[in-house]
């Protein structure tokens, strides 16, 4: 019948560009220039992917100061993911990295914790932060670590109160966990943020303190 494939009796069809009764050929040896080439292209794929991923994804800082303790302490390396506030909020509590207020040379980015965002009061009474009046829960600190207010702050809708500040929408307040060691929005104010690079998450290094921040 035409239009059908021949069939082979006594056994399967032999597959399309066989040669029949010859040996394979031994597949040549690559040169060497070729194989350096290979990894080059490996190497140089491999660093684009990383630059890619510290640029957008996720970068790691060195902890310089002791303006974190207890919860991050000078050497520790913090992974920070950068791309989570492009879909979302800075929530309080958030660990950040941001490009500093106030530039010093050799320094670019600070790191501090959120303690209020835009539309809130943000007070300090007897030692103790307070949002909207009340007191805030911070059991990050050190047993008995008081915040000191500097008044007045900067930047807050309310800049002529010396007590409180009235936080904008699109800046969040940040401060040091070790209050005395920290140089924080007491002293520059309500931070943009747009100028947050990232959130850190984790603690990669020493080896023995690693763990989720």
């Amino acid at each position: 019948m035409t239009g059908q494939a021949p069939v082979h009796p006594g056994g399967p069809p032999e597959a399309l560009g066989d040669d029949v009764g010859e040996e394979p050929q031994p597949t040549p040896k690559r040169s060497l220039a070729a194989v350096a080439v290979e990894w080059l292209v490996v190497l140089v794929c491999a660093l684009g992917l990383a630059l890619l991923l510290k640029a957008f994804l996720v970068e790691v800082f060195v902890i310089p100061s002791r303006s974190m303790e207890p919860t991050l302490t000078v050497n520790n390396r913090v992974a920070v993911y950068k791309l989570g506030y492009r879909f979302g909020d800075v929530n309080r509590g958030d660990v950040v990295v941001f490009s500093s207020p106030a530039p010093t040379p050799g320094v670019d980015d600070l790191i501090k914790r959120v303690v209020a965002v835009g539309g809130e009061t943000f007070e300090i009474l007897d030692g103790a932060v307070h949002i909207d009046g009340a007191p805030l829960h911070e059991p990050y600190l050190n047993d008995g670590e008081l915040t000191l207010p500097s008044a007045p702050i900067e930047g807050c809708l309310n800049e002529a109160d010396a007590r409180r500040c009235e936080v904008p929408e699109g800046t969040v307040v940040v401060l040091g966990d070790s209050r005395g060691d920290s140089r924080d929005s007491r002293f520059f104010g309500p931070i943009d943020t747009d100028t947050v690079v990232g959130r850190a998450f984790v603690k990669i290094w020493p080896p023995n303190d690693m763990g989720g921040l």
